[in-house]
């Protein structure tokens, strides 16, 4: 039975989960993949670093360029982090014909076309289930399981820190800032958890899904992303009066004129809609194909064990790719699609909640406002208060194009009669 030599390259939470977990299934993944996946090298930066999985004996090396220049390595995986050193590996090693596999969601959002484009020249496969997702194999589903199908559209819940803060939020009344401490507190945030609450994990997630789906990568400096830092409980109990629960939200349409519409917003999801059910660190994604119809990925997104579970089955995929050359290196360009719709475009109803002036009139002025757009207001809400005082009002929004309703909410926010900072969010329509 033949072996096949891994170089890892990275032995943190995840890095040390593939070994584990390797080791563990050992003989099952023999049976199931015909060959034994062995780990020759491992690259760390830190050689003398005591750790909790002990890097084997003789397998230990202080660079990544060892693991290439190792003829026993047939397959690298990456889980070192960060952008630029990764790229700089990645590329080297698809030039050396070493299969890659990659959880690195940042390197490949912002890098992707580069790299695909060299594993296609040089006829080198590259894996990356565990960019999108953790142990929801839903790379290998959108570009082999439903490789029939036209996507006309997908929603996804992808990260999980986000999520677990908004759910504590809707279900105990706490702030922002209370609900992350506690994510932290148990593990389910990072000490700098700028990614995870500013909304760019998921939207370098959303990126790499909008990118496999549609043939070309999506520009992320072109991409919406808004992170969930400024929702309030107020929003919370608002959104719930009104049969809605707050998630940080991936969209990603196929428009009728060709285009691709990509964001990741906080949103208004309707209480019948299964996404609204997610609760906690889960992940969640919904797929709507011409021809599948409606299918639903749940499961952990993050974690070392379902981490590494998608990263040994790159490397089971990996093996059968050494047996047996395959012609599609990871990502399939074509032209059936191609532009991104500027976010200016896109249209939804909306969510808006301002402070005001609770006087005569008030109403009318940012109705006024909004009728001169050509918005329309679907429902409105403002809580008792005494006449005079400064009061929340919530008003719902009819379709309207994004830009249209910033450039409103603009002249809204002019006014002498509006306070504060105004809410803005999406809202997902009911079906």
């Amino acid at each position: 039975m033949r072996d096949i030599g891994i170089g890892l390259a990275g032995f943190g939470t995840v890095g040390a989960g593939v070994y584990l977990n390797l080791e563990k299934n050992r003989a099952l993944l023999r049976e199931r993949v015909g060959c034994d996946l062995a780990v020759r090298r491992v690259a760390v930066r830190d050689l003398s670093r005591q750790r909790a999985v002990p890097v084997p004996s003789g397998v230990a090396c202080g660079t990544w360029r060892e693991l290439l220049d190792d003829p026993a390595v047939e397959v690298v995986v990456e889980l070192m982090g960060g952008i630029e050193e990764p790229r700089e590996l990645i590329l080297e090693a698809i030039r050396r014909g070493k299969i890659v596999v990659t959880g690195n969601k940042a390197l490949l959002a912002e890098h992707g076309a580069e790299i695909f484009a060299l594993a296609t020249e040089k006829r080198v496969p590259v894996f990356y289930e565990a960019a999108v997702a953790g142990g929801i194999p839903i790379i290998k589903s959108v570009r082999e399981a439903f490789v029939a199908n036209h996507f006309l559209r997908v929603r996804a819940i992808i990260n999980g820190t986000s999520n677990y803060i908004l759910t504590r939020m809707a279900e105990s009344g706490l702030d922002f800032a209370t609900a992350l401490a506690e994510a932290q507190a148990a593990g389910y945030a990072e000490a700098d958890p700028t990614l995870d609450v500013n909304g760019w994990d998921a939207g370098h997630k959303a990126i790499i899904l909008a990118s496999l789906a549609y043939g070309f990568w999506v520009p992320s400096k072109d991409v919406l992303v808004e992170g969930i830092e400024k929702i309030t409980p107020a929003d919370m109990r608002f959104a719930a009066q009104l049969g809605y629960t707050v998630k940080l939200l991936a969209v990603i349409d196929a428009c009728a004129d060709g285009s691709v519409e990509v964001s990741v917003q906080p949103s208004l999801v309707p209480d019948s809609n299964i996404l609204s059910s997610v609760r906690g660190v889960f992940n969640a994604i919904a797929v709507r194909g011409d021809v599948v119809g409606d299918a639903l990925f749940y499961g952990r997104g993050a974690g070392q064990d379902p981490t590494a579970s998608s990263v040994i089955g790159d490397l089971a995929d990996a093996a059968l790719a050494l047996q047996a050359p395959r012609e599609s290196y990871g990502f399939i360009p074509h032209g059936l699609y191609g532009r991104l719709r500027p976010s200016d475009e896109v249209v939804s109803p909306f969510y808006l909640r301002l402070g005001v002036d609770d006087r005569p009139g008030v109403l009318a002025r940012i109705a006024g406002v909004l009728g001169e757009a050509d918005i329309g207001i679907s429902s409105v809400i403002q809580p008792e208060t005494d006449e005079g005082q400064q009061a929340a009002l919530v008003l719902m929004i009819h379709d309207a194009p994004r830009g249209r309703m910033l450039s409103a909410l603009a002249e809204i926010r002019a006014l002498d009669c509006v306070h504060d900072e105004p809410a803005l969010y999406r809202v997902e329509a009911a079906e």
